[in-house]
Parts: C-alpha cells; structure tokens; sequence
C-alpha cells in the first residue's frame, strides 16, 4: 500500500510535533489550510492526538511521531 494524499498529510502533521515532551502540542487553527485540518481530525479519530484541532499526541502518537521522524531522517540524509 502507497501513501496517498491524506497519510501523506497526517504524517506531516505528525512531524510538526515536538517530540522532546508529551506536554508540547499543536493548536491548528480554523483558518488553517483545510488539508491540515482535515488530517488534524483524522489524527483525532484514530487515537493518535487527543483533540480534533490538534492538541496533545496520545501515547500512540508519541511513538508514531518517533518512528516518524527517523523514517524522515533515514529517506532525507544518505
């Protein structure tokens, strides 16, 4: 399975996170670009943040947000 458009935004969303605490989140407001609201609320339906504009990464959030970041690091340094 490919990404497509909308995992493509939520990872994104995802990577804007700070990572260095769980107490760190994210507001997204309503004037925002609809693609990043829309993965907001997505991100919210799946566990993965605690608020459909945002907020804080849940657990599951947090870990997806590290895996996220060295799959980043690994495709963007060689």
């Amino acid at each position: 399975m490919s990404f497509n458009q909308e995992l493509t935004d939520e990872l994104n969303l995802i990577l804007k996170y700070p990572s260095s605490s769980l107490m760190q989140g994210l507001k997204i407001h309503h004037d925002a670009d609809p693609s990043v609201i829309a993965a907001a609320k997505r991100l919210f339906n799946k566990g993965i943040v605690n608020q459909p504009d945002g907020g804080y990464l849940t657990n599951l959030g947090y870990d997806l947000c590290e895996h996220a970041k060295v799959i980043q690091s690994a495709l963007t340094h060689s």
